[in-house]
């Protein structure tokens, strides 16, 4: 009886020990913004980062950027991987976040369906592109998905519109999903919407099947670009801390960049995100996000 008691003692020790985390594996808590997580990049460079770290697991947590960086204030994270200038300054100032590194950056698209009710394939420029989605909306001839979950794409979205000197609230044809960017891709290919999207998203998405009717209406490599930075979280020390910050030095090493640059080019065809090495002026575009100018 005893020794039935003592091995029974003996699992549950074992147990308590592997998951609280001290069976000598240091654990990462990342929160992310979804389109990292999405399109495979970041299980994809954690996975090299591990082979040099073996007894390292890094925990992504893939949520929009604003619900990223509001769980770090919250000492939920360690690590954070975000696109929201304007909500990570805002992060910064308050002592949530240090150590910015930026390391990639895509583009944000606007895609719609193939017929362009909207013409949005023939605008002059982004303001003029938001402009014939809200007039084609206002027509009754088109309708536009938004995340409305303060994502950075979200972030992106609504600074457009304010550009535009235009209100889409409360407009029949401006829905609001509140979910991903993928569900936020599936729902717009369903019901023949606009959206605005991360262009890795939309090619993850396209390639699987997941979409069909959804075509690039408008880019623009100046208006919409978009930018990803990493940070550490103020509060976490220790091997965590230590273990985040390697991941982050990784990542902007030669050769994370080399991974991030190669990353999705057999598949896809061209590179779902670029390294932020090969573009110097990513600092001062990433300040003039913050502020709301054009880039």
């Amino acid at each position: 009886m005893y020794i039935i008691v003592a091995f029974i003692t003996a699992l549950v020790l074992v147990s308590v020990i592997y998951y609280t985390g001290n069976w000598g594996v240091v654990r990462v808590r990342a929160t992310t913004t979804t389109s990292l997580y999405a399109t495979g990049l970041l299980d994809y460079l954690s996975n090299k980062y591990m082979k040099q770290h073996p007894d390292t697991r890094i925990d992504f947590m893939p949520v929009g950027s604003g619900e990223a960086l509001r769980r770090a204030g919250d000492g939920e994270a360690c690590l954070v991987l975000v696109h929201a200038p304007s909500l990570e300054k805002e992060y910064i100032d308050r002592g949530v976040i240090y150590y910015h590194r930026i390391f990639a950056y895509n583009y944000f698209v606007i895609v719609g369906p193939g017929n362009d009710p909207a013409h949005v394939s023939n605008a002059t420029n982004i303001v003029d592109a938001m402009k014939k989605i809200y007039n084609a909306g206002e027509a009754g001839k088109a309708k536009f998905i938004s995340r409305g979950d303060n994502s950075g794409t979200n972030v992106r979205e609504l600074m457009l519109w304010k550009k535009t000197g235009l209100d889409p609230n409360d407009r029949k044809w401006y829905i609001v999903s509140g979910t991903g960017m993928g569900q936020t891709l599936v729902m717009a290919d369903q019901m023949n919407a606009y959206t605005l999207s991360d262009k890795a998203t939309y090619l993850k998405y396209l390639a699987s099947n997941r979409i069909h009717n959804l075509k690039i209406l408008y880019s623009n490599d100046t208006a919409l670009i978009n930018i990803y930075s990493a940070y550490l979280v103020k509060g976490c020390n220790g091997k965590e801390l230590e273990r985040a910050k390697g991941f982050i030095d990784f990542i902007t090493s030669s050769r994370g960049q080399e991974l991030i640059a190669s990353y999705g080019v057999e598949l896809y065809g061209e590179p779902l995100f670029y390294p932020a090495n090969n573009k110097t002026s990513l600092a001062d575009t990433w300040s003039k996000l913050v502020k709301g100018l054009d880039p």
